[in-house]
């Protein structure tokens, strides 16, 4: 059965599409065979991978109101291992759609289900709110990674983002883990961004994942190509910090 693991953050910009995609491609890249579930509804991940929401008949947004199968829905990537349920614009609705719905927060863990067997990792990109969405994110994740900007800001809103976890895990999914958190956007030559990384030991003093991602063009600009930093610049900085966040949660794996 897959691990399935949540990506999510609140904030936005903190790098959380970017870690679901490019952890995603490594974790391909190393055999393991991966979807990457889109529930964002600004579809980053879709398009970061080459898809075009836009013209997409049908995605994650199908699967969770019940038109479609999940399997129906699912795309392959230009990389081999590596597949995507993609998010489309009908996404935008489904939070208030999905209100009045039976078991509304279990959604997306019950359509995961039929899928689970087929794939050893399933990374959900939550959006950047603490909405029905991200709640589903969490019910149907074995886990929690949490991308961390490391910023003076970054901090803001960790302590809500927590809470919600807390109450999913005692409300929902007793079984929800903490996974830790990854920074991303480091830059070594700004002093704050230390002070950031010793704070944050406070708030994750099991795991801060060792694996830092640098603040980085080739990362920015991937996206734009339709490809994860796996195609686009593995040797790049950002590139080789992916492919350690990937080696990382592996090597936690094969411990248990």
């Amino acid at each position: 059965m897959g691990k399935v693991i949540a990506i999510v953050n609140q904030k936005g910009g903190v790098g959380k599409t970017t870690t679901a995609v490019n952890l995603g491609a490594y974790l391909a890249h190393l055999g393991q065979q991966v979807l990457l579930i889109d529930v964002d509804p600004q579809a980053n991940a879709t398009s970061g991978l080459g898809l075009d929401h836009r013209n997409l008949e049908a995605g994650v947004y199908e699967a969770l109101l019940g038109a479609k199968n999940l399997p129906e829905v699912i795309r392959r990537t230009v990389q081999s291992g590596l597949k995507v349920a993609p998010a489309t614009i009908s996404l935008a609705g489904a939070g208030v759609e999905m209100v009045n719905l039976d078991n509304r927060e279990f959604r997306l863990a019950n359509i995961l289900e039929e899928v689970k067997g087929d794939y050893d990792y399933i990374i959900i990109d939550g959006p950047p709110s603490l909405g029905l969405l991200t709640i589903n994110s969490l019910v149907a994740a074995d886990e929690v990674l949490i991308p961390i900007q490391s910023e003076y800001y970054a901090l803001e809103g960790l302590s809500q983002l927590l809470e919600t976890i807390s109450l999913v895990q005692n409300n929902l999914k007793p079984s929800l883990g903490i996974m830790g958190a990854v920074i991303t956007m480091f830059d070594r030559r700004n002093k704050l961004s230390e002070s950031v990384m010793s704070e944050l030991y406070q708030y994750f003093p099991n795991r801060i994942f060792r694996s830092v991602i640098p603040r980085s063009v080739r990362l920015a600009e991937a996206p734009s190509y339709g490809r994860s930093i796996f195609h686009y610049d593995p040797k790049s900085k950002g590139g080789r910090a992916y492919e350690g966040l990937a080696k990382e949660i592996l090597s936690l794996e094969r411990k248990l």
